[in-house]
């Protein structure tokens, strides 16, 4: 596709979520979707599954998932007929440069994050024409300035159905439908990512549904929505694979 993404963004404006999944389906393939089954993802998930059945749902396993979290993905695929696609990080987690016995979510979280989510999906959205992820405006300051639709450098069309979006939009949404929960919420996991990086935030912060990633650590985001969306990728590809990114 080469029309101006100035011009989409006006032309999805006005449509609903259903309506931009659609238009998304017809006019852009190949097209997939990520998502990582937090309770927060279930009503763009439950529209997808009304909609466009069809369409191919990324799970990035980094091998390091909550066991909770790979049983109710499975559970929400078979009850709602999803086209769910398993991505696996190249080293399954073991980084080729960290010599060390010190694991890499401890010794450089971001590298972590890169190597077992980021560099994974880049390599797959080598394949797509367009990627529909499910965040949202109100999520974070990193997401705030999001459009309903971006062009990756990589030249794959970003779609954020949701982007327009609050919380509690997703809540009214979630009520009406009845729509299932992670099963982790109720014990405080807001914000629900990998084991080793999520803890529980029993104080809630109504402002904040992340506070329990990557506690005691200057990170708030993995980096699936801003080295993805631009940033530079050629420190952390370097430090990772030991070679500058674009360079195999």
């Amino acid at each position: 596709m080469h029309q101006d993404v100035v011009n989409l963004n006006k032309k999805l404006a006005p449509l609903s979520v259903q309506e931009m999944l659609i238009w998304a389906w017809s006019n852009i393939q190949p097209l997939a979707m990520t998502s990582s089954f937090q309770t927060q993802g279930m009503p763009l998930l439950h529209i997808v599954s009304q909609t466009i059945p069809d369409l191919p749902i990324f799970f990035l396993d980094t091998g390091y998932h909550f066991p909770e979290t790979l049983l109710f993905r499975d559970q929400i695929v078979k009850q709602w007929g999803l086209n769910l696609h398993v991505i696996y990080p190249s080293n399954s987690g073991s980084q080729s440069n960290n010599t060390s016995h010190t694991p890499l979510y401890i010794k450089d979280p971001d590298a972590c994050c890169y190597a077992n989510k980021t560099r994974p999906l880049q390599d797959m959205l080598a394949n797509l024409s367009g990627w529909i992820s499910g965040i949202r405006r109100d999520q974070t300051l990193n997401r705030a300035n999001i459009e309903l639709i971006e062009r990756l450098p990589q030249g794959c069309l970003r779609i954020h159905p949701l982007a327009n979006w609050t919380k509690k939009d997703v809540w009214q949404y979630i009520t009406k439908h009845q729509l299932p929960e992670h099963p982790l919420l109720s014990q405080g996991y807001l914000s629900i990512g990998c084991k080793p990086c999520t803890r529980p935030v029993f104080e809630q912060d109504e402002n904040n549904d992340r506070a329990g990633r990557w506690v005691n650590n200057n990170k708030v985001e993995c980096g699936l929505h801003t080295l993805l969306r631009g940033n530079q990728l050629n420190h952390l590809h370097e430090h990772v694979d030991g070679k500058p990114f674009g360079k195999e």
